[in-house]
């Protein structure tokens, strides 16, 4: 149960609200519940807009109320039609630049197109493109969550501050919130909807483990494994993906000795292939409650082939945790389907359509921290307090 706001803190979140506006870009009524909450916790009303598709398809943006001269900030929740949802960002941002914005601020809980950030074979970095359209149009600072990968950050020429939902997903997992009590630099209004206990809600987690499905995820695991005083275990020689080094484009030389071709007295070593070994599980999962934790959930076949594994290593239960829940396609079904017990989901993503497809899906809400983001901006003050005290650092 959340603590109830005495009446002089609701004096004194009055003050933030000057100058503030608060849009959200989305023509999806689905995807306009962070918003709402947003919108509740700092106590402002949204901003008056209007966006939506013309009958051929094209996005039409209407702002409403003046922002002259306002700090605007502008919500986007990724839809099923992600370009779509890219195009309205793009549009709502001009339209403030144009109407004198005193400053544009995205919030984007997940960055679109965050997985095409390396360059694969002949591909582009996708990525680095959308980053540069977002500040053309006049985006002037960038609040996020998990990136894909943390240099995604370079790819913009604006200020970006990459929050974690890691302190959200423990919190979900222990016994009690152990990480409220420590951040007096929070507003005051953040620390009263901070200071809960509540059961937990994976029962017997001491006798957890934490599992990286892959060695590409293992930093993860172990920044989880460090807070919780878990083990960790990792999963090693499973299906190549489209993350490996083999699709990068470092193969494009041909892997065999060409001598002449170049020059009769050059000779080339020859690239020996990779092979990878066997499925091996490194740690003990037996008779343990194993976690697999990641930042993206979309194509579940990775995860499916983790859960098996782990049951036949002798985890007799298995929980997925990640960030952003994309769940395409027949995910919801197949997780159903699946060894899998509980998939534990934040709200940067809209599923409750998927909820209903799979009970085993829940959601955790990370909308206050996002909420006291856009505070400490307007408001001009330091967000490294933020990241230092609830270990978003890592």
């Amino acid at each position: 149960m959340f603590c109830v706001t005495p009446p002089e803190l609701e004096t004194k979140m009055n003050i933030t609200k000057g100058g503030l506006v608060l849009f959200s870009a989305n023509s999806n009524s689905s995807c306009m519940e962070l918003s709402k909450k947003i919108a509740e916790r700092l106590g402002v009303e949204m901003g008056k807009v209007q966006v939506y598709q013309e009958p051929n398809r094209e996005t039409r943006v209407q702002i409403q109320e003046s922002v002259r001269g306002k700090d605007v900030f502008i919500i986007q929740t990724v839809s099923k039609d992600v370009n779509t949802t890219i195009m309205e960002l793009l549009i709502m941002v001009y339209a403030c630049k144009t109407s004198c914005a005193k400053s544009i601020i995205g919030v984007i809980p997940y960055f679109p197109y965050s997985k095409q950030c390396k360059m694969r074979k002949r591909g582009s970095i996708v990525s680095k493109l959308l980053a540069s359209m977002m500040c053309k149009a006049g985006l002037t600072h960038l609040i996020t969550m998990d990136l894909h990968q943390k240099e995604i950050q370079g790819f913009f020429n604006i200020p970006v501050d990459n929050l974690r939902a890691s302190p959200f997903l423990l919190q979900y997992i222990q016994e009690e919130t152990e990480f409220c009590s420590c951040c007096p630099g929070w507003s005051a209004v953040a620390q009263s909807q901070l200071i809960t206990t509540s059961a937990s809600q994976i029962p017997d987690y001491r006798n957890a483990v934490i599992v990286a499905k892959s060695p590409a995820s293992a930093k993860r695991a172990q920044s989880f494994a460090e807070r919780l005083r878990l083990g960790i275990a990792v999963i090693h020689g499973e299906a190549q993906d489209a993350e490996s080094d083999l699709v990068d484009g470092r193969h494009s030389p041909p892997m065999v000795r060409s001598v002449a071709a170049i020059h009769p007295s050059l000779e080339i070593p020859m690239l020996i292939p990779k092979e990878k070994p066997p499925i091996t599980v490194v740690g003990d999962v037996g008779g343990r409650i194993a976690i697999i934790v990641d930042d993206i959930i979309d194509d579940v076949d990775s995860f499916l082939a983790a859960a098996e594994t782990l049951k036949e290593r002798g985890a007799y239960k298995i929980f997925v945790m990640a960030t952003h829940g994309l769940l395409s396609s027949d995910a919801p079904r197949r997780i159903e389907e699946s060894a899998i017990d509980e998939v534990v989901v934040t709200n940067t993503i809209p599923h409750e359509v998927q909820k209903l497809q799979c009970p085993k899906i829940k959601t955790v809400d990370i909308s206050m921290i996002l909420s006291e983001a856009i505070r400490r901006i307007h408001n001009g003050e330091s967000m490294s307090y933020l990241f230092r005290n609830i270990g978003l650092d890592d």
